[in-house]
């Protein structure tokens, strides 16, 4: 395939490597610093594009692409908000997107985990649910598109949770009501990613820890689904990937 990469930071740059390895090419590395480029690309020279930008752009990229009829894959964090207008544009044009908050495999078993652990802690509200994730220092969004799907998935399951709050430290914290769980982000060294959701009580604590070694299996998932998603129509995630 001739795969767009939209961003080319340290995950396109991880990202590029696994495509090159699996025998794709690599139709063109746009990042802010040569945006103007994206305009010389022909619809025919594009297979899939894989956005990781950042999300004061990723809309705007992932318009332009289901424009010109190319299949996006997008890891983008931070910009859902505008979600809505994308699935309705990729509805009216008859395009392919792909968003997943994590693309590792691991993570979306650890997001299954999560919601059976809340299923299992529903009849023990003595116990206080909250999360803390860390990435490394540029990453620019908090709390993280994996921690916020960690605390959806939570509220699937425990009525009593009806919303999250971003605390980071150095910044006015935000009371934490009894509907709420809190989500503590910390922004250290090169971390990939860690995420732990913990149930507290006066006695004890039950934790779940996923701990990312690399970024590589966020970019192997990230090419898998672009592979998937070349010739492909509608609004997909990790879920159709997997088969679930």
């Amino acid at each position: 395939m001739n795969i767009l990469l939209l961003g080319y930071g340290k995950m396109g740059k991880t990202i590029e490597q696994i495509a090159l390895e699996r025998g794709h090419q690599i139709a063109g590395r746009i990042d802010a610093d040569n945006y103007a480029d994206l305009a010389n690309l022909e619809p025919d020279d594009v297979d899939v594009v894989i956005e990781f930008s950042s999300p004061e752009s990723a809309a705007e990229n992932i318009t332009y692409c289901l424009e010109r009829n190319w299949p996006v894959v997008c890891g983008t964090t931070g910009w859902l908000n505008r979600r809505p207008a994308i699935e309705a544009l990729c509805e009216r044009t008859k395009g392919a997107f792909f968003y997943a908050s994590n693309y590792s495999i691991g993570v979306n078993l650890f997001f299954r985990l999560n919601k059976v652990l809340a299923q299992f802690m529903r009849n023990y509200p003595s116990y206080h649910v909250s999360m803390t994730e860390i990435h490394h220092t540029e990453k620019k969004d908090a709390p993280s598109g994996t921690a916020i799907t960690l605390a959806e998935g939570v509220m699937e399951q425990l009525p009593t949770k009806q919303r999250w709050v971003s605390n980071e430290p150095g910044k006015e914290p935000v009371p934490v009501g009894e509907d709420a769980i809190e989500i503590e982000s910390l922004r250290e060294g090169t971390v990939p990613g860690t995420h732990t959701v913990r149930y507290e009580s006066d006695v004890d604590r039950i934790e779940i820890k996923h701990v990312a070694h690399s970024r590589q299996g966020f970019a192997l998932g990230a090419v898998i689904a672009a592979e998937w998603l070349v010739g492909r129509e509608g609004i997909f995630g990790m879920d159709d990937l997997l088969g679930n």
